[in-house]
């Protein structure tokens, strides 16, 4: 009988995540991933903090902030879009999705505009380790913004509660990283 308590406990705390498991192990890998960047990253900074100090004052973290406060702005669109899908305003879920997936453009075309500015500055990966760096966690990052801008426009289609919930997931995941990355690649 204790046996069917514990697996029934265990079963029951796998279900009780929000949406669906195989995000989960999505969202958990995605995050080693970044992380394991973000580690080499600091690694390798240890290596040549002047030479990283210098580096970073190329880059405008005035613009990083204000990309920040759109992608939180957009995490918590998408929070309320789970809410209205679970009261079923299914028209509420896909406007909050859809200003969520605008933000997350508004996010991408001021990075790129930032890659722009580098670019003309003549300011590359082989300019210095710290913009191989930069380059790849940042790029990387804005890969998952692009994916995540798919599936909010998916789930807005196909707008249930668990779709909502779901993609909501990964949206935040997407949130979860830039707020990592800001800092230690902006601020630090």
């Amino acid at each position: 009988m204790s046996q069917n308590i514990e697996q029934h406990g265990s079963a029951q705390g796998i279900d009780a995540l929000p949406g669906d498991l195989m995000m989960w192990i999505l969202i958990v890998s995605e995050l080693l991933v970044f992380g394991a960047g973000l580690a080499a990253f600091m690694a390798v900074r240890l290596t040549d903090p002047a030479g990283f100090a210098e580096a970073q004052t190329h880059l405008n973290a005035a613009t990083a902030g204000i990309n920040t406060l759109v992608l939180v702005t957009s995490g918590w669109l998408a929070a309320m879009a789970v809410r209205s899908s679970e009261l079923g305003d299914t028209l509420r879920t896909r406007l909050l999705l859809t200003a969520a997936s605008v933000l997350g453009v508004v996010f991408l075309v001021i990075k790129w505009a930032e890659y722009a500015t580098k670019s003309a500055q003549g300011i590359d990966f082989e300019t210095h380790t710290f913009f191989l760096f930069y380059y790849m966690l940042t790029g990387f990052h804005a890969m998952h913004v692009i994916a995540g801008i798919v599936i909010l426009a998916l789930i807005g289609w196909k707008t249930t509660p668990r779709n909502t919930e779901v993609g909501a997931a990964f949206w935040h995941m997407v949130d979860l990283v830039w707020v990592l990355l800001f800092p230690i690649i902006y601020l630090l």
